[in-house]
């Protein structure tokens, strides 16, 4: 859903800092590097303690190098084989960090056992939605579509994690965790059975 609004950020917002790093000699893949490496210190080092909104804010920071990079190598005419192969990577350690970080708070200063298994699911579900996409596009069969993406997923548990620290709450981020844990679980299904009517279509043609 937020893919749409990719276009307005990269060529509206972000383009300062696209056009700053490229004058600066900087690197798409160093930029990839670097925005993983705060969204996962933003979420290691403040979830786990309890300082929600602090976290949110540090992520915030960095998750948006997820745009800037990809937007820096088109400039620079430098896309890569490489370079998506590294941005889904490190994409997959940003998101475990972040959902890890929300279990290890589930199990200190949050203090509950269903909302650090909830966190879990989520955090494991996510890696399947894209590994399932990833695994099928190597086998050469589309595995698009689903709830929701990637982008989708962070904004909404950010979002609702912010809001919630701000407003005094955590019912914000449990309706979040469990919407994320649907949502995740329907996708998982349903890119497993669009791939499966492929697979039989050409196993059927052969």
């Amino acid at each position: 859903m937020l893919d749409r609004f990719k276009g307005f950020w990269q060529g509206v917002m972000l383009a300062p800092f696209v056009n700053l790093f490229i004058k600066l000699g900087i690197s798409p893949d160093v930029v990839t590097l670097v925005g993983t490496l705060g969204v996962a210190t933003g979420a290691l080092a403040f979830f786990p303690t309890g300082h929600l909104l602090a976290g949110v804010l540090f992520i915030t920071a960095f998750v948006f190098s997820d745009l800037i990079d990809g937007q820096m190598a088109r400039t620079l005419g430098r896309s890569s084989t490489f370079g998506s192969f590294w941005d889904s990577t490190l994409d997959r350690i940003g998101d475990g960090a972040v959902f890890g970080g929300l279990v290890l708070y589930f199990a200190g200063p949050g203090d509950s056992t269903l909302y650090l298994a909830l966190a879990l699911f989520c955090l494991v579900m996510g890696s399947v939605t894209s590994y399932a996409r990833a695994k099928a596009e190597s086998l050469g069969m589309d595995a698009r579509g689903g709830l929701a993406e990637r982008a989708d997923r962070l904004v909404l548990i950010l979002v609702a994690t912010g809001l919630g620290a701000i407003v005094g709450t955590p019912w914000l981020m449990y309706a979040a965790l469990w919407i994320l844990a649907f949502a995740n679980a329907y996708t998982v299904v349903f890119r497993i059975l669009k791939v499966r009517r492929q697979a039989l279509a050409r196993d059927a043609a052969r």
